[in-house]
């Protein structure tokens, strides 16, 4: 519950900067599309014609005469031109009185003029549109100042905006804007109407918003829901008056002397207004154009989740290594992904999901150590005491080595326990009882660890040895018995110490049977040891108890003396409590480990 707690915890916090699309997610995702979206070559039919500070001083400063302006549009004629884009305004008459000179020449040409927008709430008619879709909704226009009656007459209008987004950068442009009475052209629209040499557009949507916009004899633009087109920052060429390398080329024409027009910022750096009109119109004509989809926010927020799930899920229920692989193969498929639509032009961020899913992966993978290192930590709080310690690094290896719960296992289980206990407390001080059972205990823990088992438990003066759990051991039947028999000669070794100090002499019986058990951490939730329980296990329990009723040292169940490879000696069998037919038993043959 509380790891699900802290995975919904951050899959909400981290959902809600793309929910809500503050500043800096909105920052990021513009930034990761500037960086991925491929750079497009031109389309080959327009060129941007700057009026430079050269003929700025040389016609004697601006504005220039508008007769000089007429003459530009004639020689634009005569080298050829498709049509004419003036991005500058002609809100007021002339002073030389050159516009009707300058109307004249505009009829040469097909020409578009430029509108600004500013608060006038003054608006252009509403004309050659057609719209596809009800409720259709866009950017509201404020108001424009509309070039002088004389000069409109003979060419369109359209308005050059260029909003900023919110890290104040140019990067989509209206291809029209809502006005109170309908809707008007945007600079861009109109240079596609006079190239199509059509009348109309159409705009369709639907109440998501704008799809698209149309005009005929030209494929459809791809928009976002308010209307604007991504802007591909492809290099048009660029040419002077001195030069008019405009043949079958639609010419934008704007000023670059310093202090004229204002530059504004971009992704690829500051740019004059006509530079970037001429970036529009490139944008509308490119195959693939960048585009946002209405579903776009829908399809990032999809993504966010399933990839936080996935990542969260794997790293969970596949370990660190596994999970950190194939997460890292999600991610990066993810990543691919994103590109490969990026490439094609929808505009779909999977930045921000990549960026949750590493912080979710990150809370997982640290829940999941800290799981993994509590868990070594009480492996070997638990087993170090019982196991050799390179077993212990071997559980801490590898902890699934050691199911939690109870799982059923074939095992052979040694019992061991002090004869004479009661006698032996008589003889001696309570310390020094203390002292030779915990000498006796160390020893039988020394061999079951160097053959490979586990000590389970102490019971006062009784041992519980298991082999093969938790760490596999081949033919553990025989290597209990190995180890019954080291006991024995520790504990030969240890009477010889004894007599020496002066102090008496001790005896132990020993109990083996092999069988299936179920192994585990077993008891309450807030207290558990690693034990077996089965018939098995009591069996081995009852053996030992009858080694002093058969006056020897061990005694081996038939599981065990099937499976040990051994010759073992036969005894009479034993009727145990809870067992209605009597047990086969054995013993060592070797009378040398017999105590006296």
């Amino acid at each position: 519950m509380k790891k699900t707690a802290i995975f919904l915890t951050l899959i909400i916090g981290l959902s809600l900067p793309m929910v809500l699309q503050n500043v800096s997610h909105e920052t990021l995702k513009l930034k990761t599309f500037d960086a991925i979206v491929p750079k497009k070559n031109p389309t080959g039919y327009f060129t941007i014609l700057n009026i430079t500070e050269e003929d700025v001083i040389a016609e004697g400063g601006y504005p220039f005469p508008r007769d000089r302006l007429a003459n530009i549009q004639k020689q634009l004629y005569d080298k050829g031109a498709l049509g004419v884009g003036w991005v500058i305004a002609f809100t007021e008459k002339d002073r030389f009185g050159g516009d009707y000179e300058f109307a004249s020449s505009l009829k040469l040409l097909p020409s578009v003029l430029s509108t600004f927008e500013n608060n006038t709430a003054d608006f252009p008619k509403t004309t050659g549109t057609v719209i596809l879709g009800e409720n259709i909704s866009g950017i509201k226009a404020k108001g424009v100042r509309q070039n002088i009656d004389l000069l409109s007459k003979y060419a369109g209008q359209g308005i050059a905006s260029a909003p900023v987004d919110v890290d104040n950068l140019v990067r989509q442009i209206p291809l029209l804007m809502q006005t109170p009475d309908g809707w008007v052209a945007s600079f861009g629209t109109e240079v596609l109407k006079t190239l199509a040499q059509q009348d109309t557009y159409i705009i369709k949507g639907s109440e998501a918003g704008i799809e698209e916009i149309a005009v005929r004899s030209i494929p459809p633009t791809k928009l976002d829901k308010y209307g604007r087109q991504w802007i591909s920052w492809v290099d048009t060429p660029q040419t002077t008056l001195q030069e008019m390398d405009v043949k079958n080329k639609f010419v934008f024409i704007g000023v670059t002397a310093t202090g004229v027009m204002p530059q504004i910022a971009t992704p690829v750096g500051l740019l004059e207004p006509h530079k970037i009109q001429a970036a529009l119109s490139e944008s509308i004509l490119l195959e693939n154009s960048p585009y946002i989809p209405n579903w776009h926010l829908s399809a990032e927020i999809t993504i966010f989740f399933i990839l936080g799930f996935l990542t969260w899920l794997l790293l969970n229920a596949f370990g660190v290594t596994w999970g950190l692989v194939l997460t890292s193969l999600v991610h990066f498929s993810t990543l691919y992904g994103g590109t490969q639509l990026l490439k094609k032009g929808i505009l779909i961020d999977v930045t921000w999901a990549l960026i949750s899913s590493f912080i979710i992966g990150s809370v997982a993978f640290y829940l999941r150590f800290r799981e993994q290192y509590k868990l070594r930590q009480q492996i070997k709080k638990q087993f170090e005491h019982y196991l050799d310690p390179r077993q212990v690094k071997e559980l801490q290896k590898n902890p699934d080595l050691l199911k939690l719960g109870g799982q059923k296992r074939v095992c052979t289980f040694l019992f061991t326990d002090l004869r004479g206990f009661t006698s032996l407390s008589e003889k001696v001080t309570p310390e020094e009882v203390t002292e030779i059972m915990n000498r006796v205990l160390t020893a039988q823990q020394k061999s079951v660890q160097a053959h490979g088992g586990m000590v389970d438990k102490y019971i006062g003066d009784a041992m519980m040895a298991i082999f093969n759990a938790p760490l596999d051991i081949i033919n553990h039947s025989k290597v209990a018995v190995d180890c019954a028999v080291d006991i024995k000669r520790r504990i030969i070794e240890l009477n010889h110490e004894l007599k020496n100090e002066g102090k008496p002499s001790i005896a132990i019986g020993i109990g083996i049977n092999s069988g299936e058990a179920i192994i585990g951490n077993m008891g309450s939730e807030s207290r558990f040891d690693y034990t077996a329980i089965g018939d098995a296990v009591n069996v081995a329990a009852r053996l030992e108890s009858a080694t002093k009723e058969r006056n020897v040292d061990i005694l081996i169940g038939k599981q065990t003396e099937k499976y040990c490879g051994y010759h073992l000696r036969p005894l009479e069998p034993i009727i145990v409590k809870g067992k209605s037919k009597p047990l086969h038993i054995f013993t060592w043959k070797d009378k040398h480990y017999l105590l006296k």
